[in-house]
């Protein structure tokens, strides 16, 4: 039989520790005793218009949902060690929000949270905007649709991202990642994704001084570059550009289609550079 737990205030250290097969309404967890852990070792269990005021709230829980809840910047290190999960119409706004979880799910969410998804394993984010300095650091099987993020040095070492209809604000995007690709989203930054291995942006536009540099099976279909110079230097790259490139410099082999370039720029390679560039 289920537990219905509504409408308390809990402050304690582990307050509901090992709660199984539990509903928790209106709940607010915060107080004087600045307890930590309250829902640490959950089972089965969903939280609905809760507020969250204290740090490590949902460690190492299973199974659960989140509906109309509020995280806010004294909720560190909120979600780790946990597995599936599905969050809705949420705020998330401490540090460290999620981390080393698997099968985590966020839709119509709000997030602030410096160094959000790392080391996870099986992230959705559908429909939120979030703001994260470092996010999704070492991560595997993510996807994003209608996101807006803005922070900075985003998506790196990670495996089997996918993103679509979304707005990236960020630098340093997809450093040494794999398996990526991005279809019909802004990626607004600088120096986006160096030493990338298997990037496909389809139909995006690139924003930002020295994009896709060092990388590795890049592929670029019907994309658009502005403000893009120095572009593709050390690249084996496929591309099909919509427009101006500001610049290409040493793409090390592949070709480069595009309405108009500024400037293409084939000296002090360091190493053999084949690639072509062709305006049509």
């Amino acid at each position: 039989m289920r537990k219905l737990i509504e409408n308390q205030t809990f402050d304690a250290e582990r307050s509901l520790y090992n709660l199984t097969s539990g509903d928790v309404v209106g709940c607010t967890f915060a107080g004087p005793a600045d307890g930590e852990s309250v829902l640490k070792e959950a089972r089965d269990v969903n939280l609905t218009n809760c507020d969250f005021s204290l740090r490590y709230p949902l460690w190492h829980v299973q199974k659960f949902t989140m509906e109309n809840c509020t995280m806010d910047e004294k909720t560190r290190a909120a979600i780790w060690y946990a597995n599936d999960a599905t969050i809705r119409h949420s705020v998330l706004g401490g540090i460290k929000a999620v981390r080393e979880c698997r099968n985590i799910r966020l839709e119509n969410c709000r997030v602030s949270s410096e160094e959000f998804g790392w080391k996870c394993r099986g992230i959705t984010l559908e429909d939120t905007d979030i703001t994260a300095q470092y996010i999704f650091f070492d991560s595997r099987d993510v996807t994003l649709k209608n996101v807006t993020m803005g922070g900075k040095y985003s998506f790196q070492y990670m495996e089997n991202l996918t993103i679509e209809n979304s707005y990236l604000d960020t630098k340093d995007a997809f450093w040494h990642s794999k398996n990526v690709t991005v279809k019909n989203s802004t990626v607004k930054g600088e120096y986006l994704a160096w030493f990338s291995e298997g990037l496909t942006l389809i139909n995006c536009r690139i924003i930002g001084t020295q994009p896709l540099c060092y990388c590795k099976d890049l592929t670029l279909i019907d994309c658009t570059m502005e403000g893009c110079d120095l572009s593709f230097e050390y690249s084996d790259v496929e591309a099909t550009v919509l427009g101006h490139i500001d610049s290409v410099k040493n793409p090390r082999s592949g070709c480069i289609t595009c309405s108009s370039v500024g400037e293409i720029i084939m000296e002090d390679a360091v190493m053999e550079c084949t690639g072509k560039v062709i305006v049509k």
